[in-house]
């Protein structure tokens, strides 16, 4: 059994990343159960999928320190999933920081640094996407999501692999969003050959 975790916020795509790896996990004949925990999404809350693939995956929460692998869409988010890694259990995370809007309306300091410094400190192994840089290059915010499967795929840290992926987004995604996501899924992976494997 593999258990994925995808966690962000509002509007970065969290879902639909969850519903391209369970989707191409069926295509090999492989069980495969998601579910979401949403907050204030469209507000900018938070935004958790839950992947479970395998026979014994009976239900479709992770339970906290089961989850292989986290994929984290802002720094914060990421280490608000934690304690749902397991030992030795990978993150794959986006460098960039999008401050909460609780913070924002509080005034409270928000330290990305100090996030990507807790999950170096705590994760078994990270994997840091220079997200910010990719979306720029795909020309759209909304390249992030399969970037970050690029990543996490490339790592071996999904039970699916790279093309894999590519066969179910050329089949569930809209011809004219193709390209953009293609570029993306490239240069997720590009991004752990990269040597951006922490």
């Amino acid at each position: 059994m593999k258990n994925c975790m995808l966690a962000g916020v509002g509007g970065q795509g969290t879902v639909l990343a969850s519903k391209i790896i369970a989707q191409a996990a069926m295509k090999q004949g492989l069980a495969a159960h998601t579910a979401e925990t949403i907050g204030m999404a469209q507000r900018g809350g938070c935004v958790v999928s839950h992947v479970r693939i395998g026979a014994d995956a009976f239900a479709p929460l992770i339970p906290k320190g089961r989850a292989d692998v986290i994929l984290g869409f802002e720094p914060a988010e990421a280490v608000r999933c934690l304690p749902y890694l397991k030992t030795g259990g990978t993150v794959v995370v986006s460098t960039k920081a999008v401050q909460p809007v609780t913070a924002s309306l509080s005034g409270v300091s928000y330290d990305a640094q100090g996030m990507l410094a807790f999950l170096k400190e705590h994760a078994g192994r990270l994997i840091l996407v220079d997200g910010e840089n990719i979306c720029r290059r795909c020309g759209s915010a909304k390249a992030l999501n399969v970037a970050l499967l690029g990543a996490a795929a490339k790592a071996g840290a999904l039970p699916v692999s790279l093309s894999q992926i590519e066969e179910t987004i050329r089949e569930k995604l809209p011809e004219r969003f193709l390209s953009m996501n293609l570029k993306a899924l490239s240069a997720g992976a590009e991004a752990v050959t990269g040597g951006t494997d922490q």
